[in-house]
This record gives C-alpha cells, sequence and structure tokens, in this order.
C-alpha cells in the first residue's frame, strides 16, 4: 500500500504533531497526523490543492466546546504541496471552521479557516488539524479509508529521568519543563529505550496503542526503568502499566498518563493527563512507571 511521506517544510509549520495520540482507529493505524499550530485559532493548511466540499456536523457535547465540527476536502495538488509524484489524493482536513470555499484554490501554509475546540477532543487536548489522505474514489466523508502517513523529519529521542517542574497547568493536565533537548532546533520526542533507542507517540497507557518513530527492531521497550511497550513496526502495544506523579516530594498518586508529541525548536516537555491534579506552576514533579492497571480509554485499533 502506498505511504504518504509529508516533507519537512510543511511539518516545520507547525509546533506539535502526533500521528497516535488519538484515539480514534485512522492515528492507531497512522494514517493520519494531527498538527498543532500553537498560539493563534489560524489553521494553515497542509497541503496545496482545490477546496472540493466543505461539510459541517453535530459534534458531542462538553463544556466549552464548539458544538460542531468540520471537514474540509482538498484535491491535492501534489507538486505544489512537495510529495511528489503519484495517483491522485484528497486531503480530509477536520476541526477547522472553514474560510474557504469549493472551487478555492489554496496553498501550502495558507489560512484554512479557525481551529475549533471540537466536542470530540478530549478535555486536555488543545486545538488542531487533523489531516489523512485517501484516493479519491474512496469514500470521502467516512473515518476511515486514508493511506499511512509518514513524516519528513529527522527525530531526536530524549533521555529522561522523570523529573522536572511544572511549567503551565489547566483543569485537566499538566505540562513539564522537561525533557528538554541539549540544543536548539530540530525535532524531539520522549526516549524509550530497548533494541534501539526510540521516540514514543501516543497516549500512554490511556489509549488502545501509540507509536515508535525511530529506526529499530520489533521488540520490548522500556521507560523510567519499566517495560511500558511491545513493539511492532511503528506501532506500540501498551503493557499493563500505570503513571504515577509526585508533587513537591509528596507521595506519587497515579494519573490517566502521558499526552506524548513530537516538537519543534526547544518546545518539549511532556503532558501529564491528571483531572484530579493539584499541582500548580512551579512545583516539583516526579514521574514513575510501574506494572499496575492502565486505564482504557477510546476503542482499540484496527489491524489493517
Amino acid at each position: 500500500m502506498v505511504t504518504v511521506r509529508l516533507p519537512r517544510a510543511t511539518c516545520d509549520r507547525y509546533e506539535r504533531l502526533s500521528l497516535f495520540n488519538s484515539p480514534y482507529p485512522a492515528h492507531g493505524a497512522g494514517r493520519a497526523v494531527d498538527c498543532y499550530p500553537g498560539g493563534a485559532r489560524c489553521a494553515p493548511s497542509p497541503v496545496a490543492g482545490t477546496v472540493r466540499e466543505t461539510l459541517a456536523a453535530r459534534a458531542p457535547t462538553r463544556p466549552g466546546a464548539d458544538d460542531s465540527d468540520h471537514l474540509i476536502l482538498v484535491d491535492v495538488d501534489r507538486e505544489a504541496s512537495g510529495l511528489g509524484p503519484g495517483d491522485p489524493l484528497v486531503a480530509r482536513v477536520l476541526h477547522v471552521d472553514p474560510a474557504v470555499a469549493p472551487g478555492d484554490r489554496v496553498e501550502v501554509g495558507a489560512a484554512l479557516g479557525r481551529l475549533v475546540d471540537s466536542g470530540y477532543f478530549a478535555p486536555w487536548v488543545d486545538p488542531h488539524l487533523h489531516l489523512g489522505l485517501r484516493s479519491p474514489d474512496r469514500n470521502l466523508r467516512r473515518a476511515s479509508g486514508s493511506v499511512p502517513v509518514t513524516l519528513g523529519v529527522d527525530l531526536d529521542p530524549l533521555a529522561w529521568d522523570g523529573r522536572g517542574r511544572v511549567a503551565e497547568r489547566g483543569e485537566t493536565w499538566v505540562r513539564l519543563d522537561a525533557p528538554a533537548p541539549d540544543g536548539a532546533g530540530g525535532w524531539t520526542g520522549l526516549g524509550a529505550s530497548g533494541p534501539a533507542p526510540v521516540v514514543l507517540d501516543g497516549g500512554l497507557p490511556h489509549y488502545a496503542g501509540g507509536g515508535a518513530l525511530g529506526d529499530g527492531p520489533d521488540g520490548p521497550l522500556s521507560l523510567l526503568g519499566t517495560v511500558v511497550a511491545d513493539r511492532t513496526g511503528r506501532r506500540v502495544a501498551w503493557r499493563e502499566v500505570e503513571v504515577r506523579v509526585a508533587v513537591a516530594g509528596g507521595d506519587p498518586a497515579r494519573v490517566v498518563g502521558l499526552s506524548l508529541f513530537l516538537v519543534r525548536d526547544g518546545r518539549t516537555g511532556v503532558k501529564l493527563v491528571a483531572p484530579e491534579h493539584d499541582a500548580t506552576v512551579g512545583d516539583a514533579v516526579r514521574v514513575s512507571v510501574a506494572p499496575g492497571e492502565r486505564p482504557r480509554l477510546g476503542r482499540p485499533a484496527p489491524q489493517e
């Protein structure tokens, strides 16, 4: 099956990227990428081409979320998108209230519209756009049917001892200032040890599975001294583990998990999914992973 490689120049338009940090099957199979611009609500297009159709639908109800979500379909100009020659593709872009209409020409980086805080997101998920690519002869409205996606970036796996300080907090999450890269520039992510170092991507361990990005053989992967996953290709199956957090030298408490992304230019630091946390900015935190009954959020990914 054809795999589409999103070029570095396109990836660099976003602060964060994730192939696997979602409960939805397209992400579990590595067939979609979530792109986080950061800052403003403007959604820069990941592709060039002609808008085919825009659609709106009711979204699940969640406090503070938009009551509608949106789908923008774009007939992809492969050359202008940096995708190289190949079969025709249609891009499916979700979670953007469109400022474009059918027939409009868009370029990579052009504003597609306003990012929405969709009711499909968990409350700890920031606004982003979802990109899937598929053949125009597939059903363009269904969630399934997109082709596998890879990212044209080199990734630096970051070692971490579980220590950090709270850099930012919300009602259901905490972002730490660690791990941090040694120098500026490039793409990084939380590293796991195994037969070869790789970057972990996904919701550990609360989503059905995640991803291991980087060269290396299949096998077990460890984090903070505990085997957390088993790798098969790019995909990982989480072991029965739980994430614990000790704040300011207190006793460790179980949290939902780690929300893991690929980040650019030193914008690093893991995100803890912790709906009942009491941490404040500046608190010293220590994260550990231990065998235990992991939380299960979302649906299992299909075996594609």
